[in-house]
């Protein structure tokens, strides 16, 4: 379990150059503009049916902001709780001041919002690296899938997770979170933080 660190030597020497990792299986689709893939393959049934899906508001998304993804806020939820949210719009240096206290043993997820503009991002993933006292003792990729450019916010969510429970489990943790896609661009990086408590309240 990510709480109680058992290789500490060798994840204190470790970097974040391998957090996010290659997804097996999954190959990069070849990058094409949005016209191109509108045109693309026009007679298969199932392919613009995915189209359609995917490019829906594009034309609405077109923006004088160069940034193809803006992420917006990252929510942690667990059942039995009010979600709680992060703005990462502003000021992100703040962020580790506003520590979430995780209930040890919880089952949650984290939910990522953001807004995809001027063209489809293929591949996007959310990673993050969790540190204790300086040492990193777990890391995460998660393939979120690609997304098209809309008006509106999207969201996607990380696969559910358990807390570790214990008194070794228990105290303050910070998490390197970063969101990338295929071609490696990183849209953006962030640090948080989080204790894990007996109770949502706080408890010792």
């Amino acid at each position: 379990t990510w709480g109680v660190p058992c290789h500490l030597k060798e994840m204190a020497e470790a970097g974040d150059d391998d957090l996010v990792e290659n997804t097996p299986g999954y190959v990069a689709p070849k990058k094409v503009g949005l016209e191109t893939l509108k045109n693309l393959d026009k007679d298969d049934e199932a392919l613009n049916r995915w189209k359609a899906a995917l490019l829906a508001g594009a034309g609405s998304a077109a923006s004088g902001d160069p940034r193809k993804v803006i992420v917006q806020k990252m929510t942690f939820v667990s059942a039995g709780r009010e979600d709680i949210s992060l703005d990462l719009t502003g000021d992100l240096g703040t962020l580790k001041a506003q520590t979430i206290t995780i209930k040890e043993g919880c089952e949650f997820r984290l939910r990522i919002t953001f807004k995809v503009q001027n063209e489809v991002v293929s591949g996007l993933k959310y990673a993050h690296a969790i540190y204790r006292k300086g040492i990193r003792v777990d890391k995460q990729s998660y393939m979120l899938g690609s997304y098209g450019p809309k008006a509106e916010s999207q969201t996607a969510m990380t696969p559910l997770e358990e807390a570790p429970s214990g008194m070794l489990a228990r105290g303050s943790y910070v998490v390197k979170s970063k969101f990338v896609d295929d071609d490696n661009e990183t849209h953006l990086a962030w640090e948080w933080s989080f204790q894990i408590k007996k109770g949502w309240g706080g408890e010792e």
